[in-house]
């Protein structure tokens, strides 16, 4: 391997449900991730990132276009993307690979990868479609093996009373969190080719179930973990689209996790014990990741990106999982390592938005970025330089099949103020973060903030026309970008969205 590239290997590791909250190095010293400390205090940690849609596929779609989700059309998991701005990179001579989940849709597209080695199917015992065999079901089944998943995991006679957390019993090699990574490496001990590379490395944890094994689970089985935020009160205030959500999941059994209306302080504790010995597994892994890397001989020449697409309730506010715009599933961790070439050891307490990566690997890589991308890139940060921060971050979701009591929600979020609207209520949701940072006084009807309230409403329909301004080159670069991967505006009509 050449000893130095003007042009830098990017690898961006994406987790799937990873709070802001798991890394000890970030103020959490409940957590046992040494590597990940390390990659704090080695490079740049952005401290308030936010998804710009608590949802797997509307998050990274959003990320890998640039766009938010009322932009790129992509509201819901399995609507199609257009493309993705790893075609730009392929096209100006990276080896673009994809290795574990992306939950693009149609699964089987390239969006500008010459190699993908999926991993997506993380719950389910078998494929509702063909091509959803995905690499680590084949290795699963090619050992002789019955994948773990709720049909599994529903035969045991402690299913309900565990709310998703499981001990993993195969092979470790075979658990998703490994098998992924591993992958990676195996990867970068074996290709021969000189060009720079960018790898994404999508690992399908912490999401549940919560399967750890036992070596890291036994990390955390005297640690002092916090307590889940929940209330009556707490409970009895949501708006209206935020109980039936939460009524959906007591009903559903989603990815495993059964959510009970009363859960003990023991089952709430045994649920992150699980959760948090997950990331522990994958903060190991990162640190194999960083040697194959110094075995490759690239480590001076390579940027390392962590980060995931949004984050996990673990019952807090009452609520499993995601879809809420409470911090446990807005916030994520985002740490940008790279010795020598980005600022070491600079901790950003600005607001960023995780869709900002996307203009940030593009200037990494040396490319222009598109007029109409609405993400900001990261790079002054990484330079060390003072930068002009967000005022404001958002995020969107609209109404599905889980999170089925309102067409749409928005989030905006200023240093301060964190508000919720939803588009078909009254109701809503305020919170002032510096005096409330748990998120339990919501102040929507207090008089005292309404001026607050109605400025922060006036901001997102602002942001709205901004992004209308903004996008005007979307459509005719989509088209163009589109039907260079094999996606056109017909086929995406097919497929119900887009």
């Amino acid at each position: 391997m050449p000893k130095s590239q003007e042009r830098p290997n990017i690898i961006f590791v994406i987790t799937d449900q990873q709070r802001f909250d798991t890394i000890a190095a970030g103020g959490f010293p409940y957590m046992k991730t040494p590597t990940l400390d390390r990659m704090v205090g080695e490079g740049t940690y952005f401290r308030q990132t936010y998804v710009t849609s608590p949802s797997c596929a509307p998050s990274r779609a959003s990320l890998f276009t640039g766009v938010y989700p009322h932009t790129n059309g992509v509201f819901r998991n399995d609507e199609p993307w257009a493309f993705s701005w790893v075609q730009q990179l392929a096209e100006s001579g990276y080896r673009c690979v994809n290795i574990g989940k992306m939950h693009t849709s149609p699964f089987e597209d390239s969006f500008g990868f010459h190699e993908r080695h999926v991993v997506e199917n993380k719950d389910r015992a078998t494929a509702r479609l063909p091509f959803l065999l995905d690499h680590w079901d084949k290795a699963i089944w090619t050992r002789g093996f019955e994948k773990p998943s709720r049909v599994t995991y529903r035969r045991r006679e402690d299913y309900r009373s565990s709310l998703g957390a499981f001990v993993w019993e195969l092979p470790d090699e075979l658990h998703s969190d490994n098998f992924v990574p591993e992958f990676a490496q195996m990867w970068l001990d074996s290709y021969t080719g000189n060009e720079p590379f960018f790898l994404q490395v999508g690992i399908p944890g912490p999401h549940p179930p919560y399967d750890p094994t036992q070596e890291y689970l036994d990390l955390y089985a005297d640690a002092d973990l916090p307590e889940a935020i929940l209330s009556d009160e707490d409970l009895a205030s949501q708006p209206t689209a935020l109980k039936k959500l939460r009524e959906q999941h007591l009903a559903v059994d989603h990815d495993a996790v059964v959510h009970l209306a009363n859960p003990t302080k023991e089952q709430l504790r045994r649920q992150r014990q699980h959760y948090f010995a997950n990331v522990s597994m994958i903060d190991a892994q990162m640190a194999k990741l960083i040697e194959a890397v110094e075995r490759r001989g690239v480590l001076d020449d390579t940027i390392i990106i962590f980060t995931s697409d949004h984050g996990d309730s673990l019952n807090d506010h009452g609520h499993s999982q995601k879809w809420s715009m409470y911090e446990q599933s807005v916030r994520v961790p985002a740490i940008v390592w790279a010795p020598g070439r980005v600022a070491e050891g600079r901790v950003v307490d600005d607001l960023v938005s995780l869709f900002d990566f996307a203009p940030t690997i593009l200037e990494l890589a040396g490319l222009p970025v598109p007029d109409w991308m609405e993400a900001q890139s990261l790079l002054p940060y990484l330079d060390g330089e003072e930068c002009e921060p967000r005022k404001f971050v958002f995020s969107e979701h609209a109404g599905d099949r889980i999170f089925n009591g309102t067409e749409f929600m928005t989030m905006i979020r200023s240093q301060r103020y964190k508000l919720v609207h939803f588009v078909d209520s009254d109701e809503g949701q305020l919170f002032d973060m510096d005096n409330d940072p748990k998120e339990i006084d919501n102040l929507w009807d207090d008089p005292a903030y309404q001026a607050t309230r109605q400025e922060l409403i006036t901001e997102i329909l602002k942001w709205r026309i901004r992004s209308s301004l903004k996008t005007q080159g979307w459509t005719l670069a989509s088209v163009k970008l589109g039907a260079n991967s094999g996606r056109t505006p017909e086929s995406n009509a097919r497929q119900g969205g887009g």
